[in-house]
């Protein structure tokens, strides 16, 4: 009985401490940087990160469970495309480029739908 006590309080302060489980809108996209472009399509959304010297994208499913085809490419001007692609739950990515003063593109997919952003952060 006493152990139940002393446990209780515990498992409270564990999940104050490290919180609750992240849902798919929640969870660390992989990217450092602040938000750049977000472009949102039937199956997902397409989100763009840019930090001082660099750009990152990833493709994250709205419903994420089951394996399904999502990609994420990302390419700097005059630059080589970078792609992630496969079967996954949650997210493709993090994809990320050199972009110091470099004007970037992004196309994601998922489950056969797409989005692209045309050239940003020019």
């Amino acid at each position: 009985m006493a152990a139940r006590l002393l446990v209780l309080p515990l498992l409270a302060g564990l999940v104050l401490l490290l919180g609750t489980p992240a849902t798919a809108a929640q969870a660390a996209p992989g990217c450092s940087g602040r938000p750049a472009k977000t472009v949102a399509f039937a199956t997902g959304e397409l989100r763009v990160y840019k930090s001082r010297t660099q750009a990152c994208a990833v493709a994250v499913a709205k419903a994420p469970g089951k394996k399904r085809a999502m990609s994420v490419t990302l390419q700097p001007r005059g630059g080589r495309v970078v792609k992630d692609s496969g079967s996954f739950t949650t997210m493709a990515g993090p994809v990320t480029v050199d972009a110091l003063n470099r004007c970037v593109r992004a196309t994601g997919a998922v489950a056969g739908k797409s989005a692209s952003t045309g050239w940003i952060l020019c």
